[in-house]
């Protein structure tokens, strides 16, 4: 394979819509470029980038493929991305590492969740967009109605380079407002016959070939001097224009195609090798330390890891992306994440499972290895002497979860370095061993997405292992102040145990000043401030210890004891046994003995009279409490908000975004276990949300009361 230079590259992303028709297109594309003798078929399960055994059973992709096209001496890097929102991180990934994104719509549909989803992520990286209309065959494809979607979903910037001669089964033709061409393609796609616009469209193209002058030439100053000039480009100024518009994303450029028989393939690939951006036409990358990295073939090597797939027979395969310098096998690199050297044995170009061994990669390229030792998603290589590390990749929130265990408890060690893998393979898997809630919680970016991992696990691996509802992480404070005392006494022969500790509690919010007196009972307890500890609390919220202590009732080599007594019981909740926050505790008096008083005598006199007092003080169960928002088309809002308010949701706003609703809200953790599932259910698959931690709030009395319990009721069960 040709060993190509830097400016011979362009890298871009295929996202869109599920059933867009993104993989029959990169088929296509991968016929057309000689790379298959035959295109293959998602029914028949023999597509390119649809080749492992999970997407076979689903019928649709849940990796992200990396494969290349050699096309008129450039060299393409295409990454298809799966169109389900649940397999976002592989466009997250994939629009990381490429210069521009085509964007697939299925014509049919128009404008979908999944279209303003991608948009916005491509929006979001700052990369160019290319609209591409497919499935321009089918019988209730509109390309008019499509595109007037397009203008209003994203303005005036949507620019159509081309417009079929007709839509439904009898698609074969294009007219090409750049070129003032008619392309008509055979049954079996390949290249084009190319000949004059018939004279019923030819005033429809000259109004979009002057369109198209004007958005040319307002992206460089030159053409538009020469647009005042002589009134109009010549097709290579317009081309100019087009990719300067492009790189800068003040044109959005339309292109129509039919994957399945082929149809405007061929153009659009001559589209992506003339106009768009390569890796020298976009910003350069900032390694983490915000310094930009050039794309410098001459520059010392760095390699960016931004996948890893398990395949059979091989092992890791490991794809990297060259930042700098170029890669030869037998290189030797260090890794910068983890100061550790691998070898490159093997450099190949990939193709979904085809890979293509190659001698050299140069900076902008893209390739894979394998038979890396120690080496995981998100790593850099470099060559001596240079320090580069990129960490750019950024993944969504996860908002679905389940805890996990395997059917056979004997097989726990082992689904743990299954689900370890699986999370290097995609990234939003988020693996939790929580000692809170003495589970193992899976986090995902929704139900789909959890049950393909369990496919994978269970038809793959050979392991059973079961779903259940995951404990939510409650929390436990108080809301007055209460005072206790404890005397702990023990006596066993020789020498006993003694500790008495009194205290007083009381609810504590940042910055709040500490009382000179407290009054319970009748009886007054005067406060002297001798020292304050803060404490942040690992699971969130703070313990505020205040040392009172007059006259030396208590030795203050006793006080770490008494504090150690107090957070072991923070750690577990009188209420419902979860984490206690957001107390301040004063130790004001107590009692010790000069002989049999030590430190576990003091750590439980503070154990049971901070219990003691929590008890009393008008303890309250605290729930997470997420920010969400919702993605909706305006004609199933009602359904989604009913929904929602059945969810002690408390709606906090809603606007128009681009064709859809977003509808904000904070919502319990409690009530989005199966969140995902009811959106897609109500609304047809059409909505999408993101979910993120917001704060911790009372829960409401009937809440507290059923959870009060149902935790009596599991103490019961344990005794």
């Amino acid at each position: 394979m040709k060993i190509y230079q830097t400016n011979e590259i362009k890298n871009l992303a295929i996202v869109g819509n599920a059933g867009a028709g993104k993989t029959t297109l990169a088929e296509a594309m991968l016929f057309e470029g000689g790379l298959v003798k035959r295109k293959g078929n998602i029914n028949a399960n023999n597509t390119v980038c649809d080749y492992f055994p999970v997407e076979h059973e689903y019928g649709y992709s849940v990796y992200s493929t990396v494969f290349h096209i050699e096309w008129k001496g450039k060299k393409l890097n295409l990454i298809d991305c799966p169109g389900s929102d649940d397999f976002v991180g592989g466009a997250v990934t994939a629009l990381n590492m490429t210069d521009a994104a085509l964007l697939v719509l299925n014509t049919q549909y128009g404008i979908e969740v999944g279209t303003q989803n991608s948009f916005r992520l491509a929006d979001k990286y700052n990369k160019p967009i290319v609209f591409v209309l497919n499935q321009l065959d089918h019988e209730k494809a509109e390309f008019d109605r499509a595109l007037e979607q397009l203008k209003e979903a994203f303005g005036s910037k949507v620019m159509p380079l081309q417009f079929p001669v007709e839509t439904g089964p009898g698609f074969n033709a294009i007219v090409d407002v750049l070129e003032q061409k008619l392309f008509t393609w055979k049954a079996e796609g390949g290249e084009p016959q190319v000949g004059e616009i018939p004279a019923n469209l030819k005033a429809k193209a000259e109004a979009y070939h002057a369109a198209l002058i004007e958005a040319a030439a307002e992206n460089d100053e030159a053409l538009m001097e020469k647009f005042f000039e002589d009134g109009t480009l010549n097709s290579e100024e317009i081309r100019k224009g087009i990719q300067l518009g492009l790189a800068a994303k003040g044109i959005f450029p339309v292109v129509c195609v039919c994957g399945g028989n082929g149809v405007g393939v061929s153009r659009l690939l001559d589209f992506m090798k003339d106009i768009a951006p390569s890796v020298l036409d976009v910003p350069a990358p900032k390694n983490s330390g915000g310094v930009e990295v050039a794309p410098d073939a001459n520059a010392p090597c760095s390699l960016y890891f931004f996948k890893t797939s398990v395949e059979p027979h091989i092992g890791e395969v490991c794809y990297f992306k060259v930042m700098s310098g170029k890669v030869k096998e037998g290189d030797d690199l260090q890794n910068a994440n983890r100061s550790s050297r691998e070898r490159i044995t093997q450099l190949f170009c990939t193709a979904g499972a085809n890979r293509i061994k190659v001698e050299e990669l140069q900076a902008g390229d893209m390739g894979a290895t394998v038979k890396l030792k120690d080496l995981r998603t998100g790593n850099t290589l470099n060559a001596k002497g240079v320090e580069h590390k990129f960490d750019f990749i950024k993944f969504p929130d996860p908002k679905y979860r389940r805890a996990v265990k395997p059917v056979n408890e004997a097989d726990m060690e082992k689904m743990m370095t299954i689900l370890n893998r699986m999370h290097e393979e995609d990234p939003t898997y988020i693996i939790e061993q929580s000692k809170e809630l003495r589970q193992t919680i899976v986090h995902g970016q929704g139900e789909f997405h959890l049950r393909t991992l369990k496919w994978i696990i269970e038809n793959i691996d050979k392991l059973a292992i079961t779903f259940a509802e995951p404990r939510i992480p409650y929390r436990e404070t108080i809301t007055k102040s209460a005072r206790a005392d404890y005397r702990h006494k023990k006596q066993s022969g020789g020498a006993g145990q003694f500790g008495e500790v009194h205290l007083i509690v009381e609810p504590y919010t940042e910055g709040m000043p500490i009382p000179e007196m407290f009054k319970f009972g009748g009886q007054e307890y005067k406060v002297t401030n001798r020292d304050t500890q803060e404490y942040d609390l690992e699971w969130g919220g703070k313990l505020v210890f205040v040392n009172s202590i007059v006259g030396g009732t208590i030795d203050a080599r006793f006080l770490p004891a008494i504090l150690k007594g107090i957070m072991g019981r923070m750690e577990q909740g009188p209420l419902t046994g979860s984490y206690a926050r957001d107390v301040r505790v004063i130790v004001y008096d107590g009692k010790m003995h000069p002989v049999d008083s030590n430190e576990i005598s003091f750590m439980l006199a503070g154990r049971n009279a901070f219990s003691a007092a929590f008890k009393d003080a008008a303890p309250k169960i605290l729930e997470p409490i997420y920010d969400v928002e919702i993605l909706v088309p305006g004609d199933r809002m009602g359904d989604v908000m009913g929904d929602l308010q059945g969810r002690r949701a408390v709606i906090m706003g809603m606007q128009s975004e681009k064709g859809l609703e977003k509808l904000s809200a904070k919502v319990p953790l409690k009530e989005m276990s199966n969140y995902s599932t009811s959106l897609s259910s109500l609304t047809g698959g059409r909505a999408s949300f993101t979910m993120r931690f917001a704060s911790y709030e009372l829960v409401p009395a009937d809440v507290q009361d059923k959870l009060l319990k149902e935790y009596e009721a599991q103490q019961q069960e344990k005794e």
